[in-house]
């Protein structure tokens, strides 16, 4: 059976713009804030897929129609899922568990593992495993409109979809913790000082920031971007004689590349 979201009669919840080597992925639900529906999840992990198979797109931006990013998790799927407590599947949680790791966890570690730059622009309110999702991607910049939504305790659930990583990293444990126990909505000059945005900007000039950090990608040679991607993501959680032997190892490829010895060349030539 066809799931709605890869059904291509469903109505698009995912709007995907190509503008050459990068694309603008846009959430479109927003009369339900861009609620996490099954088939907006669904063409959303199809979208991002596919641009993140395509070699000539090198950055991606994800965002949603206004008014907000993302409430988070459908909350009318939640309740089929606690209706079900009464009449047990024959997988109990497991299908639970699969859902959450092949859908929620697919986009995230799509998000982290490939080697195209996604940059999320919150025009809104990001909650849940959207906020999650923001948190995964390489840059995430805010508009002075966005709020992070910590809901999960609220809701009786933990840090979810790589959530607990990223705040304990960037906040450390106290502040994770605080960050949970709180479950206030952080705005984005909030967000910023906490380090988790990098960039708060007028909202009108939200998409257009994004794009910036798109062409900085296309400045660079593709082999460089890809490569420091993964090595720095890896070296947060590597010790330092770790890290350098990972940079030691990756550098000689470089040296073997047409763009460094245009660049070398063209310096010398100054």
């Amino acid at each position: 059976m066809v799931a709605d979201g890869d059904d291509p009669r469903a109505p698009r919840r995912v709007r995907v713009e190509h503008r050459g080597d990068r694309a603008v992925v846009t959430l479109d639900e927003p009369d339900r804030l861009n609620a996490l529906s099954a088939p907006l999840v669904r063409q959303l992990r199809c979208a991002l897929a596919e641009l993140a198979a395509d070699t000539d797109v090198r950055a991606v931006v994800v965002t949603g129609a206004d008014p907000g990013f993302s409430a988070g998790g459908d909350l009318t799927m939640m309740r089929t899922v606690t209706e079900r407590r009464a009449d047990p599947e024959p997988e109990g949680v497991a299908d639970v568990w699969r859902w959450i790791r092949r859908e929620f966890g697919g986009i995230a570690r799509l998000i982290a593992t490939s080697d195209t730059i996604f940059v999320a622009a919150l025009n809104g309110a990001a909650a849940g495993v959207g906020l999650a999702w923001a948190l995964t991607c390489d840059l995430t910049i805010a508009s002075e409109r966005a709020v992070l939504v910590p809901a999960f305790g609220r809701l009786g659930l933990l840090p979810e979809v790589g959530t607990s990583w990223a705040l304990t990293r960037r906040l450390g444990y106290q502040g994770a913790l605080a960050y949970y126990l709180r479950g206030e909505h952080i705005d984005a000059p909030a967000a910023q000082r906490l380090g988790l945005v990098h960039e708060v900007v007028a909202h009108e000039q939200l998409l257009t920031v994004a794009d910036e950090w798109c062409s900085r990608v296309a400045a660079l040679p593709a082999h460089a971007v890809a490569m420091t991607k993964p090595l720095l993501r890896t070296a947060a959680d590597a010790n330092w004689n770790d890290a350098l032997t990972l940079e030691e190892f990756a550098e000689p490829t470089c040296f073997t590349t047409a763009a460094f010895a245009d660049a070398v060349h063209a310096l010398l030539a100054r």
